[in-house]
């Protein structure tokens, strides 16, 4: 997720209502990682997303597995090469899901990124739960380099004026030498043209969230 938020939320506060309206959950295409995940989708995202929106926060997009992070943190498990020894950053972690499939894989340090003010709390809860060192940065990312060796992004082509900024950024990171990854289930602005196919996957998703039970998704390399 990217944005700002209208409200402070202390961690504790933050790691509260992530355990109370969670379980921890294996994402169907990738049971080697377990999260702390809504059980209910279409309840808890309807009753959260109404609950935060009243106190100035966004939707629990950290609550669910999004088929884009599924189908990239299902190529990095089986490919662990790719970030082996590496520096790793995963942008709009959401949940940690990537994050933590690049460090189960080898990385040397994974970076989770996300502006969302429970993710902190979800990412920690979630790193902890895999046995796994996971650090967390909480700034919009876009524009830096910090020289990440690799750079991992799950479903974040959702937003015209995101994606702009999006593709200036990651195609700047691509052209200094570092390789980007994208996971995406044909999102309406994904840059197809910035992008090589490097695998498809079939990911079991939620209906309530999305508009199928199976979401053909793909990771792209920026080139």
């Amino acid at each position: 997720m990217v944005g700002t938020s209208a409200k402070t939320l202390s961690s504790g506060e933050a790691s509260a209502f992530v355990t109370a309206n969670t379980g921890l959950i294996a994402p169907p295409h990738v049971p080697e990682i377990v999260l702390h995940l809504a059980d209910e989708a279409h309840a808890l995202w309807l009753r959260t997303e109404a609950e935060l929106e009243a106190i100035g926060l966004p939707p629990p997009f950290w609550a669910f597995a999004w088929a884009g992070g599924q189908g990239l943190a299902r190529h990095i498990l089986d490919h662990p090469e790719i970030v082996a020894g590496k520096t790793v950053l995963d942008f709009a972690t959401g949940s940690g899901l990537v994050a933590i499939a690049a460090r189960k894989a080898g990385a040397a340090t994974v970076i989770a990124a996300d502006t969302d003010p429970f993710c902190p709390a979800a990412v920690a809860l979630n790193a902890t739960a895999n046995d796994v060192e996971i650090a967390f940065d909480g700034r919009d990312l876009i524009g830096h380099d910090e020289g990440w060796q690799v750079v991992l992004a799950g479903d974040v082509f959702y937003d015209r004026a995101l994606a702009e900024r999006l593709s200036g950024w990651l195609g700047r990171l691509s052209a200094r030498g570092a390789l980007v990854l994208v996971g995406d289930p044909g999102r309406s602005y994904l840059p197809r043209a910035l992008l090589t196919e490097i695998a498809t996957y079939q990911v079991p998703v939620t209906r309530a969230l999305e508009d199928a039970e199976v979401k053909h998704t793909t990771v792209w390399r920026f080139d």
